[in-house]
């Protein structure tokens, strides 16, 4: 079939048009029928790939046409139209054009329809003679009635309409009883009552009741009751500690270290020492006891904690040491190991009382040898020719052991390290010094056989005020004292005033303290090669070292 052409515009039948206005595409109704009431039909949301529909405007004033076919489905028409031509009532030719009209509105795109659109055709098919369509319904707003064996799809405008139709009477309803059409007016809400409420409280303090009782016996069930004692381990006395351990060597050596209460017209001080003899010989730093000299007192505390009060021996001011004794005769005495041996490197323990703390145990290496330290005052000076530990020594240690890995004593601490600029000791900064052991046993052996000790020396001044290589002896009588002692040790080995000692026994010494510290730590008596520079000539001289005897205590 073949759509109208542009040439039809002009041959349309204009009755055509006034038939589709008024009746949607049927015969003309008869003068004693009655009107049907018409209502505009809403827009109904179209099937998928359907165009919108359009409506051919008649006469002023005139209402769109229900012409329920363009709102079809795609083919839904033709089998509309087929299933029509078996009604006897309708001729072939309306058949026709109604199954034309409903091609043309569903080929058309939307909006395609307007005034000046040509209007349909009178004979949908060619041959085909015009016949009036059956009469509309009386109710306009039906759904229209199709031939038997149309599609199901066909039939989609009646529920469309049947949904309008509800919703219509939806708001109607709503209009009426005032609530909304999708809600239900709701039952007046009432408050809880007295007795209600009172129930509510009475339930939470139940339920409060019942869970603190069951939360403690939770509680207890996982913590134990309070009153249950704290784990405890008891020490088993079958472990011992391994041979040479720290420990041992503490557990062995600190019966024998004590500490020392010294009082006097200066004030009190404190400070440690160690037994050497059985018979009550205690051994110490003279710095310590100094302060006792004269009518002052010594106490000694022992690990035990007993204490006895001390006699003093002899000091030696030179060397720092000093030996007293108390009277017993069941001591522990310490061995004094061999100082020359020792390595840098060697781990070493330092015991003691610092700051009064007895039986205090530190621990560290020997940082150094043969180090020069010239401790107290003027008139009360020491030479140490000493080992340096970085075992923390601190106020209160002086006089106590520094022993080694086999627990034997190897030292004496003695002295601290301070800070340039400062007055008063500012405690351990790592540089400790103590007496070697071969140098404190001679010294005291010495006090307790003669009540003195005595040092080494070579016979003449040295000038301090010299900053080149080597030692210098002074050029000129200092106090009344010549530069070399006459008939000493120095002047038999041929040395003068002015000349310059560059080593001993081949170790270099730069300042005076170096070579007063290296001869003290030899004995009167040994001999000691130095060598010597006067004026361009260097030699090698051997001296026999005198004897000199520091003050007694």
């Amino acid at each position: 079939m073949t759509g109208p052409s542009t040439d039809d515009h002009g041959s349309h039948d204009h009755g055509a048009d006034d038939d589709r206005a008024d009746g949607h595409g049927a015969g003309t109704r008869s003068t004693d029928e009655a009107a049907a009431p018409t209502r505009a039909v809403p827009p109904v949301p179209l099937p998928p790939a359907h165009a919108a529909p359009s409506y051919t405007p008649g006469q002023e004033g005139a209402q769109a046409p229900l012409d329920h076919s363009r709102y079809a489905p795609p083919g839904a028409a033709s089998t509309a139209a087929a299933g029509a031509a078996q009604q006897p009532q309708a001729s072939a030719d309306d058949r026709a054009r109604e199954a034309d009209r409903a091609a043309v509105s569903s080929e058309a795109p939307a909006g395609s329809e307007g005034p000046g659109a040509p209007a349909a055709s009178g004979a949908g098919l060619e041959g085909q003679p015009s016949v009036p369509a059956p009469a509309p319904a009386t109710d306009p707003l039906g759904p229209p009635s199709y031939a038997p064996g149309a599609t199901p799809s066909a039939h989609w405008f009646d529920q469309a309409r049947a949904d309008q139709a509800g919703h219509e009477k939806s708001a109607e309803a709503s209009a009426v009883s005032g609530w909304p059409a999708t809600d239900e007016p709701h039952g007046r809400r009432r408050g809880l009552g007295a007795a209600a409420v009172t129930g509510l409280l009475v339930g939470a303090l139940l339920l409060g009741a019942v869970g603190g009782i069951v939360g403690e016996r939770v509680w207890d069930s996982v913590s134990g009751p309070s009153s249950q004692p704290l784990p405890t381990v008891s020490a088993d006395p079958s472990i011992t500690r391994p041979d040479g351990s720290i420990a041992d060597i503490a557990a062995t050596v600190a019966p024998s270290v004590v500490s020392l209460y010294v009082s006097g017209p200066d004030g009190q001080s404190t400070g440690s020492g160690f037994v050497i003899r059985e018979d009550g010989y205690i051994l110490t730093n003279n710095h310590v006891i100094a302060g006792a000299v004269g009518n002052g007192e010594i106490r000694v505390t022992f690990v035990d904690g007993s204490e006895s009060t001390a006699t003093l021996i002899g000091r030696t001011a030179d060397y720092d040491l000093a030996v007293v004794r108390v009277d017993r005769e069941d001591l522990v005495p310490l061995v004094l190991g061999d100082s020359e041996a020792v390595a840098v490197g060697d781990p070493v323990i330092a015991i003691g009382a610092p700051l009064g703390l007895d039986g205090t145990v530190t621990t560290g290496i020997i940082s150094a040898l043969n180090r020069p330290v010239s401790a107290g005052d003027v008139t009360d000076q020491a030479f140490i020719n000493a080992l340096q530990t970085d075992a923390a020594i601190n106020p209160g240690n002086s006089g106590g052991p520094l022993v080694d890995a086999s627990g034997q004593v190897i030292g004496i601490n003695s002295a601290i390290a301070q800070p340039p600029g400062t007055l008063t000791s500012a405690g351990n900064i790592g540089l400790g010094f103590a007496i070697g052991s071969n140098q404190a046993r001679r010294t005291a052996q010495e006090i307790i056989d003669t009540g003195s000790a005595s040092y080494p020396i070579i016979g003449v001044l040295l000038d301090s005020s010299y900053d080149g290589e080597g030692v210098q002896v002074v050029q000129d009588a200092q106090g009344g004292q010549e530069p070399v002692t006459p008939g000493g040790p120095a002047e038999a080995a041929g040395l003068a005033p002015g000349d310059v000692i560059l080593s001993v026994d081949g170790r270099p010494v730069t300042q005076s303290d170096e070579l007063i510290v290296a001869i003290r730590a030899k004995a009167p008596g040994d001999t000691v090669v130095l060598k010597v520079r006067s004026g361009d000539d260097e030699r090698d001289v051997s001296i026999v070292l005198d004897k000199a005897t520091s003050g007694e205590g």
